[in-house]
């Protein structure tokens, strides 16, 4: 099967949480037989980061992560939808890619394109900013994947109903698994972006506060974060090291003993039920996690995968405990371990996908005299 996936970017996770997930979905379709192309915009916002981060090295590691994936670069205004598509049995189209890209997609889609064109969305922009969805036509979709079920539910309310499936996030178990380290250099590490003052207070109580009143050996990686709080860091002697690409994550979870889980507002507040990628990751790697309040409202990770602490206090008491019981940081590690290889990895993604596609070819062919359309499926 030909599979093509038009991203914001695979080669660059600059602030681009996605490629992390897109990554191992293209390497489990590859390792099942599957042909796999990615498109992604030459002078795209992460990308262009990355590089004036230092990140030509780093972007040229990441085009040999997955083995016989095929990425191509295009100029926004040289691109022909028809031709990019051609040959294809399933098209992904990621939320963070061009309005104009999205209608030509779909374009091509209804005007005779004979894949299964998928629209994938991982922002909170529905729940928190309905009306920029409606910058995307998508009346030539067959189906949108929501990372939750609240956003599906947006999405069903909008008229998608049974076309509107959850598909969340996972980890990339070829990358993030457990590397043993003779040395732990760090009690905690945490790896997560500044947010957009999304989660200020929050990383002031649940990460900055704990980790200075228990006099911790603190690393944070990170890009955009302001003056004020990197002075924040070094006023209470967390090391602060900038960005750090993922695939080297794995190597750094190893050099830690625990690491913390700080989500965003809207996580919070209008997404209960939808982890970030890094929840998988940390515990794709086996390292213990503490989360600030979170609801798990999809009953994702079975109890006793992370702790979950609800003030700073608590935070405090949560990482003493893990740091000085090895006992619980163990059953930490290995329930965390096996919610991820029962029911997260890429490779679970890839086979809810296939199995979307298929459906989705099913319904076409029952659609008994009308032609294979997005609108036929709808009936």
């Amino acid at each position: 099967m030909k599979v093509v996936l038009f991203c914001h970017s695979i080669l660059s996770c600059w602030n681009h949480g996605n490629a992390h997930f897109l990554r191992g979905v293209a390497r489990e379709l590859i390792r099942l037989g599957h042909q796999v192309t990615v498109y992604e915009p030459a002078q795209g916002w992460s990308r262009t980061h990355a590089l004036r981060d230092g990140g030509h090295a780093v972007l040229s590691e990441a085009a040999l992560l997955v083995s016989g994936l095929d990425i191509r670069t295009y100029p926004s205004s040289e691109f022909d939808a028809a031709e990019a598509t051609d040959g294809a049995d399933l098209v992904l189209v990621h939320e963070w890619n061009d309005p104009a890209l999205v209608s030509a997609l779909g374009r091509a889609r209804v005007q005779g394109g004979r894949f299964v064109l998928f629209f994938h969305d991982t922002h909170h922009r529905a729940v928190t900013a309905p009306q920029e969805l409606n910058r995307f036509d998508l009346s030539g979709y067959d189906g949108v994947l929501a990372f939750g079920e609240v956003l599906r539910d947006i999405y069903a309310k909008r008229g998608w109903g049974q076309r509107a499936y959850v598909w969340h996030e996972a980890a990339d178990t070829h990358l993030f698994r457990p590397l043993s380290c003779r040395t732990r250099e760090h009690d905690v590490i945490w790896i997560g972006n500044w947010g957009d003052d999304e989660r200020t207070a929050e990383l002031q109580s649940y990460l900055i506060a704990p980790i200075a009143r228990l006099r911790l050996r603190a690393r944070v990686h990170g890009v955009r974060y302001p003056a004020e709080a990197r002075t924040w860091l070094e006023r209470e002697r967390i090391d602060y090291a900038g960005w750090l690409p993922n695939h080297r994550v794995p190597a750094a979870f190893a050099r830690a003993r625990a690491t913390v889980h700080v989500p965003r507002l809207p996580y919070t507040r209008a997404l209960p039920g939808i982890p970030t990628i890094r929840v998988f990751e940390a515990l794709a790697c086996g390292i213990p996690l503490i989360s600030a309040p979170w609801s798990d409202a999809e009953n994702l990770f079975p109890p006793g995968s992370f702790l979950t602490a609800t003030s700073t206090d608590a935070m405090c008491r949560a990482l003493s405990n893990v740091l000085r019981d090895s006992d619980l940081a163990q059953a930490l590690r290995r329930t965390g371990l096996e919610a991820i290889a029962s029911r997260h990895t890429c490779g679970h993604r890839v086979r809810e996908l296939l199995q979307l596609h298929a459906m989705t070819r099913r319904r076409a062919a029952h659609a008994s005299t009308q032609s294979y359309s997005p609108q036929a499926l709808a009936s």
